[in-house]
């Protein structure tokens, strides 16, 4: 079987359990949501060859969609790792965006340097509702960049996630989305017979979380 480059970025976010996968006990989030997914991918730091990988193919993201970056910004805190490699490997200046201003000195929400009218692309691991990453690139804006457009490794693909990035004037481009994710990981015999509800609780993930409780 031939491996295309979706499937090889969700097989390699799975072998490192970036990303889990657990239909019949799904997870708990943080704001009380079941879901059969969770991602955590911190863990990519930890694996040098996904790594590289990953980080390879966020820059050929952004070289492609944006051609005309001048400056990475890294999310806080999950996108900060992920920016600051790929601007290592664009030879391009990186900051990141504090989620609250600094308390002390100089209070920043933006650490580095970014000038009048510079064209940003902001960086983040994941995205679920949207709104870490917009929030940060209001940040940007304020300070003067111009956000060109946002890059991530995953998107959960929901619908207020879809809907806070129309309303912008950027867009927004990832390596993986769930739905992609999905079909992969049905090739499992284990996961197959729950691929219909895999697919279900993306589309609805509220009505999803008190069917199963």
């Amino acid at each position: 079987m031939i491996i295309n480059k979706t499937q090889k970025i969700a097989k390699a976010l799975m072998d490192i359990q970036a990303i889990s996968l657990n239909p019949a006990n799904p997870f708990t989030w943080a704001s009380g949501l079941k879901a059969p997914i969770y991602c955590d991918n911190r863990l990519i730091m930890s694996f040098p060859e996904v790594r590289s990988f990953i980080e390879e193919e966020l820059v050929e993201l952004i070289q492609f969609h944006y051609p005309e970056v001048e400056v990475i910004a890294g999310t806080a805190t999950a996108g900060i790792p992920h920016a600051a490699i790929i601007a290592d490997k664009m030879d391009l200046p990186m900051v990141y965006v504090r989620s609250n201003n600094k308390g002390h000195g100089k209070k920043n929400a933006i650490e580095g340097r970014i000038e009048e009218g510079q064209k940003v692309v902001m960086v983040e691991d994941l995205i679920s509702t949207g709104k870490s990453v917009i929030e940060a690139a209001e940040k940007v804006t304020a300070a003067g960049g111009e956000v060109l457009g946002a890059a991530a490794i995953f998107s959960y693909e929901l619908q207020k996630g879809h809907e806070a990035f129309e309303k912008q004037t950027y867009d927004l481009h990832t390596l993986i989305g769930y739905p992609e994710l999905i079909e992969v990981a049905a090739a499992d015999e284990e996961l197959l017979p729950y691929k219909e509800t895999l697919n279900a609780w993306y589309k609805d993930p509220e009505t999803w979380s008190k069917e199963v409780e």
